[in-house]
């Protein structure tokens, strides 16, 4: 496979490796993490997609496609733990859309 930027993971490598309903996911969640700020990076890394605010990279929501679901870490902060989903539905991902729109706000 080969991609614009040499070493660089594509996204729709992960996709390659979803199932429906995930697949459809992943694009909805992306799609909505990148919506809530111009600030928001999007690192896509061999095994998860990870999203974080400013150059200083304050992770909030790091994403782990696992075939028929997804996996997600949301984080509030440094200091915080953070809070584990998993998503296999589409009314999952809806439910978890308002976390990580609050960890987005909260993360420093």
């Amino acid at each position: 496979m080969f991609s614009e930027q040499p070493g660089r993971t594509p996204f729709e490598s992960h996709l390659e490796r979803l199932k429906e309903p995930a697949r459809t996911i992943m694009v909805d969640l992306r799609n909505f993490t990148r919506s809530l700020g111009t600030n928001v990076i999007e690192e896509v890394r061999p095994h998860r997609v990870v999203y974080a605010k400013t150059m200083n990279f304050r992770t909030f929501l790091d994403i782990e496609p696992a075939g028929d679901s997804l996996v997600l870490s949301i984080r509030y902060g440094r200091a915080a733990p953070p809070v584990t989903a998993t998503i296999r539905t589409t009314q999952d991902a809806e439910s978890v859309k308002k976390q990580i729109a609050d960890a987005y706000s909260k993360i420093q």
